[in-house]
């Protein structure tokens, strides 16, 4: 008799997202770790570091966003398991080529393509993993993937200090030795279900015909603004806000990213956790939100504190920021199975994504404000609209997935 591998938040497609996921937070945290090393070996004036590493950054954003809407509507289209792969392909080839670089335009279009690659892991993994557990074990599994997945910065951040080069090769081969267990993992029995139907999927452009599914929508991506308005302006320029923070002790930035992201692995555990108690998706995002909006408050009342001060904010900042597991799942639980994949994959990209939005407005009234606050600005308008819009998602703790969007 075959195994029902519902139950089993620790079956085989877990695991292979969990490390797929945890290969894409290794690329998309190394660069913030090494940012500085790598501009500077490539002949970037120190005058010029922020603004470059912004510009490239951007440009990894930019590819996530392009890339976020073309693989959910290919994991609708062709499958979730051929999607998962391709993207894990990609991404894994351009880290192997940024360790090449030697300008600044290499360096941009190879963080386009990596971008564009890294794009479909963690929306088309978290739409499997939902498909393929049961509605009590789906939350806890897609925690894990989150959780393991983090684990990948705080490796970025050893692996850094054996060279910025090396540490781009390394994730490159991660990527393609992950490949390697593709052949143990079957595709969503609710994929094969809704292909065998005439109805239409991946139509990404019907979240725009009606209003509900809209405003659903656009709830789902605003409740993630505040994770990556915290890791792209607070976390990952750590030693220029310390510097304006008077903290008196210097600070690196790798570290505080390892140490943000170690927070992150456990916060993605304890949201969960909350979830399960509560028996509500809302609740533990309402809670973490919260928490998250007033440890940046801290952070920002933090002038001439020590370095451990710091980095012990950077942490907590981490375990509040685990949100993300639990809101990536609330996303993917909001729509039906012909469409979950373009959501499950576009909400988080155009979340990140939304940091092009949010660095921009920062670094422009940065000139006349100072970083600290322009940052204090844009992070409460992101706040209040995180809140705002978790009251109109649908609470979906006990939601059975297997339904078509065109049905509801």
């Amino acid at each position: 008799m075959k195994k029902d591998i519902s139950t089993n938040p620790f079956n085989i497609v877990v695991i292979v997202a969990a490390l797929g996921y945890f290969v894409d937070i290794y690329d998309l945290i190394l660069f913030g770790i090494v940012r500085t090393p790598s501009l500077t070996d490539i002949g970037v004036a120190e005058a010029d570091i922020t603004a470059m590493g912004a510009y490239l950054m951007n440009m990894q954003m930019f590819g996530m966003l392009v890339g976020g809407i073309v693989w959910g509507i290919l994991g609708d289209k062709k499958g979730r398991m051929s999607t998962l792969f391709m993207t894990i392909l990609l991404y894994s080839l351009a880290n192997i080529a940024n360790g090449f670089v030697t300008s600044v335009d290499q360096y941009a279009i190879l963080r386009v393509i990596a971008g564009f690659g890294l794009a479909g892991e963690l929306g088309v993994g978290i739409t499997l993993v939902s498909e393929v557990l049961s509605k009590e074990q789906r939350a806890w599994g897609t925690s894990l993937v989150a959780g393991v997945g983090i684990a990948g910065a705080v490796l970025a951040y050893w692996v850094a200090s054996w060279g910025w080069r090396e540490a781009y090769w390394i994730g490159g081969v991660l990527g393609l030795l992950l490949l390697l267990l593709r052949v143990y993992v079957h595709e969503s029995g609710m994929f094969h279900k809704v292909k065998e139907s005439a109805v239409k999927r991946g139509n990404f452009l019907s979240l725009f015909t009606n209003r509900k599914r809209f405003v659903k929508y656009m709830a789902c991506i605003l409740a993630g603004l505040p994770v990556w308005f915290v890791v792209g302006i607070l976390i990952i320029p750590s030693s220029e806000f310390a510097q304006a923070l008077g903290i008196t002790g210097p600070i690196s930035g790798g570290k505080a990213v390892m140490l943000h992201y170690t927070g992150a692995a456990f916060g993605s555990i304890l949201t969960s956790y909350i979830s399960q108690l509560l028996r509500s998706r809302k609740k533990a995002l309402l809670i973490s939100i919260t928490a998250l909006a007033l440890l940046s408050t801290w952070y920002f009342l933090s002038a001439g504190a020590s370095p451990t001060t710091y980095y012990l904010i950077a942490f907590l900042l981490g375990i509040a920021m685990g949100y993300w597991a639990v809101f990536v799942t609330v996303a993917s639980e909001q729509f039906g199975t012909n469409i979950r994949s373009t959501v499950t994959t576009t909400v988080p990209n155009f979340v990140r994504g939304g940091l092009v939005i949010m660095s921009w407005a920062w670094l422009a009234m940065a000139d006349d404000r100072g970083i600290l606050q322009s940052a204090m600005i844009v992070g409460a308008v992101v706040f209040v609209l995180a809140i705002v819009s978790i009251f109109a998602l649908d609470e979906t703790h006990d939601k059975d997935l297997d339904y078509l969007e065109d049905q509801h």
